[in-house]
């Protein structure tokens, strides 16, 4: 591992997603999650049920790795930008007593509060550490499974990224994650604004480059199928971003920006 520097881009993520837990709202883009729907629409009821009575499902996610992840009994999970612990939580359920789960996020607010969730809902299997993604504070060859939700999206150095999951996962381990990518360029008002970036939009890459990066590092069976944003999620996004609606096309955004299932190994 090696010592990972914040740049304005860390910094905007990390002051957006802290204000978004102080004031309990959801996701990337707006004040719903970033697909648009509620987390009874992300997650199967089965997942849901999970958590104790009286328990909010804070989600900041696009999608639902916790199905595509497939986890197993026993495993050892390790979730990238956990958030308030929402997906390591359910992801406790699906591992066991024998399994752990550790949640990884940069914001100091964002584990403070998954740490509290987790001592007052009696969860013992599951730790949160503060840390970047592209300097894990994990040993290497050490979790079976990396599961991550609307984060990598959101990191400057997104091969860093992959290369550090690459370390920590065992020989035959499993990557499932739900992400923003694009099909084609973005508008370059976009990619130039923290705002879009803080908010899953300017981060995203081409669903070829994002597979590309993950190849380069040794991973292999890389698959990346597209769920796509109706225009109302879009327009919510990007006016909460409060971008110059004349320095880009939005139809450039509608078209460009989609949600996608995302699996890869490290070959055993």
């Amino acid at each position: 591992m090696t010592t990972q520097t914040p740049t304005p881009i860390h910094e905007a993520v990390r002051e957006h997603y802290a204000e978004r837990i102080k004031n309990n709202a959801s996701c990337c883009g707006g004040g719903s999650d970033c697909s648009s729907t509620s987390e009874s629409n992300l997650y199967p009821a089965e997942l849901l049920t999970t958590l104790p009575a009286g328990e909010s499902a804070v989600s900041y996610g696009c999608g639902d790795p916790i199905t595509l992840a497939a986890l197993q009994p026993g495993q050892t999970v390790l979730d990238l930008g956990s958030g308030a612990g929402l997906d390591c939580f359910f992801a406790t359920k699906k591992v066991g007593e024998g399994g752990r789960v550790i949640g990884v996020d940069m914001t100091p607010e964002m584990v403070a509060r998954a740490r509290s969730s987790a001592e007052r809902m009696g969860i013992r299997n599951v730790e949160f550490r503060q840390g970047y993604l592209e300097d894990l504070p994990v040993d290497s060859n050490s979790v079976d499974v990396i599961i991550s939700n609307c984060v990598i999206n959101l990191s400057p150095d997104k091969s860093k990224v992959f290369s550090e999951a690459f370390r920590v996962l065992k020989p035959g381990g499993k990557l499932a994650v739900s992400d923003i990518v694009t099909d084609g360029e973005l508008p370059e008002a976009v990619k130039q604004s923290l705002s879009a970036w803080a908010g899953c939009v300017a981060g995203a890459v081409e669903a070829k480059d994002y597979i590309g990066m993950m190849e380069a590092v040794g991973f292999t069976n890389v698959s990346v199928n597209p769920v796509f944003f109706d225009k109302e999620t879009v327009d919510s996004a990007l006016d909460e971003m409060k971008l110059d609606v004349n320095k880009y096309p939005r139809e450039a955004v509608y078209k460009a920006v989609y949600s996608a299932k995302i699996t890869a190994f490290k070959p055993a």
